[in-house]
């Protein structure tokens, strides 16, 4: 079965948001074994949607449109369905009634704009959006099948995860199991990646081995199975990655939706430390990061975000003359130990720009951990890109760090 994407949106024609829907959508797709040969987009326009659909659907088994679901008029995904169906929309009681307990529980009043979102054109079915107020459409147009889905991210994923991927599967027949798994990595480049794991990549069919660069999230190595029942495909899966992990076991940090902060954090508890954290030029993402993870309270102390020079002194105890050097990443690492009452200190200190700063070149960066018993280790590194790129990747380059000597300090007990 193909099936193709369809992206709804003025603002993604413009460039004032970025397309990663129809990636995600098309990720999605490849996991299940469905093929996609065409992403395409088109601005709020009811003529120029409504001849996508129809050319596209030429083409296609089936079409996931992704936005255009919203109250306001510039919406008409419902509309250029319906044109598409040569039928009229219809308002259903039941998808109203939804609605508007949806803006119930935000002890809200439904606005009567929002009476748009319980029309579907005649003949379709409503996807439920259990997380939001527009619901999906479900139609079939001279035997091809359309799913319209919000654009809102979080509730589309849930939508397709739960409602069209199931519905897509049972509509193309495939009765095999397809199983990923995703080995997320940092600290080396995708180049050097892909020859550490060639050997392996050359010869293997199923689990098929991809590459996918997540930016300043790092490199995935993506590991697709098939076969006849999950089990079956989950243990081939299982056994590439210890393959695979016996080569590049050191570089990952987590798989599937698991994060950097998660991995160093559940190191930390099982060996009973809380951790502390000193950042300058990150000016509290690192903070913010460790304490998105759930239960973060058992481990995380707090973060100083001393991005001023005289705050690294008055609260951290900084010495250093220069506050962007070895020197006082060090004390900074130190301080944060004693300020927070943490076992473990890291800290980070650097120049992010637009200027340089204490003799040193944009993109200097100072990391800083303290290990109980053990002197305060200092790194010291260039990093490339804008200020905001060396910012994230001083975040998670620091939790790297960590992750790493935790584990050698593992090894060495073990």
């Amino acid at each position: 079965m193909r099936c193709d994407v369809l992206a709804i949106g003025t603002e993604l024609l413009l460039g004032q948001i970025v397309d990663t829907n129809s990636s995600w959508i098309g990720e999605r797709l490849a996991d299940v074994g469905i093929d996609t040969m065409e992403h395409r987009k088109v601005g709020d326009n009811l003529g120029r949607m409504t001849a996508a659909i129809n050319e596209m659907l030429t083409n296609a088994d089936a079409l996931i449109v992704c936005g255009g679901l919203g109250p306001t008029q510039d919406d008409v995904t419902r509309e250029a369905i319906a044109a598409a169906m040569g039928v009229e929309l219809e308002r259903r009681e039941d998808l109203v009634e939804t609605i508007a307990a949806m803006f119930g529980t935000r002890a809200a009043n439904m606005p009567a704009n929002n009476l748009r979102q319980a029309e579907i054109p005649v003949g379709a079915d409503a996807i439920p959006n259990p997380i939001g107020t527009a619901p999906g459409v479900r139609a079939v147009i001279d035997g091809r099948i359309i799913y319209a889905v919000p654009g809102v991210p979080y509730e589309m994923h849930r939508m397709i995860n739960e409602q069209v991927l199931p519905d897509l599967l049972e509509r193309s027949g495939e009765s095999s199991a397809i199983v990923s798994r995703s080995l997320k990595t940092w600290g080396v480049s995708e180049s050097g990646l892909a020859e550490m794991i060639a050997h392996r990549v050359d010869v293997q069919t199923n689990p098929t081995i991809a590459f996918l660069a997540r930016g300043i999230e790092g490199l995935v190595v993506r590991l697709t199975a098939k076969a006849t029942t999950d089990e079956e495909a989950r243990s081939l899966i299982e056994n590439e990655e210890t393959a695979l992990r016996e080569v590049i076991g050191h570089l990952v940090f987590a798989v599937d939706e698991e994060t950097m902060e998660q991995a160093v954090l559940e190191r930390l508890e099982a060996r009973g430390w809380t951790l502390g954290v000193a950042e300058s030029l990150t000016g509290g993402l690192i903070g913010a990061r460790i304490a998105g993870v759930p239960g973060a309270s058992r481990t995380f102390r707090g973060s100083v975000a001393s991005y001023a020079s005289d705050v690294k002194r008055e609260v951290l105890g900084v010495t250093a003359e220069k506050v962007v050097s070895e020197e006082c990443a060090q004390q900074m690492a130190q301080g944060a130990r004693g300020v927070l009452g943490a076992d473990v200190g890291i800290a980070v200190t650097g120049v992010a720009g637009p200027d340089e700063q204490d003799g040193q070149p944009i993109g200097t960066v100072f990391f800083a951990i303290a290990l109980p018993g053990q002197p305060v280790e200092v790194i010291s590194t260039r990093l490339p890109g804008d200020r905001e790129r060396i910012r994230q990747f001083s975040t998670i380059s620091l939790l790297n760090l960590l992750r790493v000597r935790l584990d050698a300090l593992a090894e060495l007990e073990a």
